[in-house]
């Protein structure tokens, strides 16, 4: 069985003609993957994999991963695995968040994920899951102002990033907070069909109660002209192709567009005014994403009445961009300290 396993060396073989990298980010929703190769000061994608498995499903209740989420997840996996196999993968890093962090038998699930597709899963901190996000999106951030606020709205939690930017420095980040709070755990409380506007608003109050001091305490006028906001998540994604009235959703055209506050708020009344059905005949939501973009609106309204800036940025990249750069500069470094992949 290959094996994707911790190792503190680089594992380039000779004749490669250099490394290729994995990154793997399983969250609360979905698992994906980006395979690459440095190029110049980044990197190239040759292979991509993304899947929706709803890790965290039924979570809320239990407190423990159900069988039927851990198989959904395990077999997304083992197809994860068999490109890092065929693509000859060199270092890998594959990492776990909110679900598995909070899982009683997280444990047992890692277990078996290595056992059955040679994976072995980091879960990472709330603190390392914002740093990989926004170290991932950062190249869109404008270092003319000062001050960014940078979010990414997960299944199982929302993290949030203020962060101070000079030109020809990389952003600093001044602060940050995790919460519990995301599309599927708020979804299995408040209801996923339509919802009344009474009812999303208690879904958005609910939001703003547990952001309400973090962005009191950002250091900065949330709306003044110095102050930016960027999004890198599904539902500011699928927002800006609803908004593009796109006929199929395209990373091109929508990974560094602006959204404006007035359109997310009257998209997401629309949203939440739909049944299912409605919403899933969206090309940019579908049948997988019906159920839980009300929430991601929900959580997206909050922030931005909180950081009322009038506009955000949106990034179709994220976390998986965050560990190949990472990776990246510690190969430079002759420091690897992430996961290795070795094939056996």
């Amino acid at each position: 069985m290959a094996s994707f396993a911790a190792d503190r060396r680089s594992s380039a073989r000779p004749g490669d003609g250099g490394e290729t990298l994995a990154a793997l980010d399983l969250g609360t929703n979905n698992c994906r993957l980006l395979i690459a190769r440095p190029e110049g000061g980044g990197f190239r994608v040759i292979d991509a994999f993304s899947r929706i498995v709803r890790l965290g499903e039924g979570m809320g209740d239990s407190g423990a991963l159900s069988t039927v989420a851990m198989e959904r997840t395990i077999e997304a996996l083992g197809i994860c695995a068999g490109k890092m196999r065929r693509r000859a993968v060199t270092r890998a890093r594959s990492v776990a968040t909110e679900a598995c962090r909070r899982a009683g038998n997280c444990t047992e699930f890692v277990a078996r994920v290595r056992a059955e597709t040679g994976i072995e899963i980091e879960i990472i901190s709330e603190r390392e899951e914002a740093e990989l996000a926004i170290r991932g999106c950062w190249p869109l951030l404008d270092s003319d102002r000062p001050r960014a606020v940078v979010f990414d709205i997960g299944g199982g939690s929302t993290e949030i990033g203020w962060l101070a930017l000079q030109r020809d420095e990389e952003p600093r980040l001044v602060a940050s907070i995790s919460v519990p709070l995301g599309v599927v755990g708020l979804s299995e409380r408040h209801g996923k069909g339509r919802l009344s506007p009474e009812r999303y608003r208690v879904m958005v109050d609910e939001v703003m109660e547990r952001l309400h001091t973090f962005a009191a305490a950002c250091d900065g006028p949330a709306d003044g002209e110095g102050v930016q906001m960027l999004g890198t998540s599904g539902t500011v994604t699928t927002l800006t192709g609803v908004e593009l009235a796109l006929p199929r959703y395209d990373r091109a055209q929508v990974d560094g567009q602006h959204l404006d506050f007035r359109a997310i708020r009257r998209i997401s009344a629309e949203l939440a005014a739909m049944d299912c059905d409605e919403r899933a005949a969206s090309p940019c939501i579908g049948r997988e994403r019906a159920d839980l973009v009300v929430a991601g609106c929900a959580i997206l309204e909050a922030i931005c009445e909180l950081w009322p800036v009038g506009r955000l940025r949106v990034a179709d990249r994220g976390v998986r961009e965050g560990i190949l750069s990472r990776m990246i500069e510690e190969g430079r470094r002759g420091a690897v300290t992430g996961q290795a992949g070795t094939l056996s």
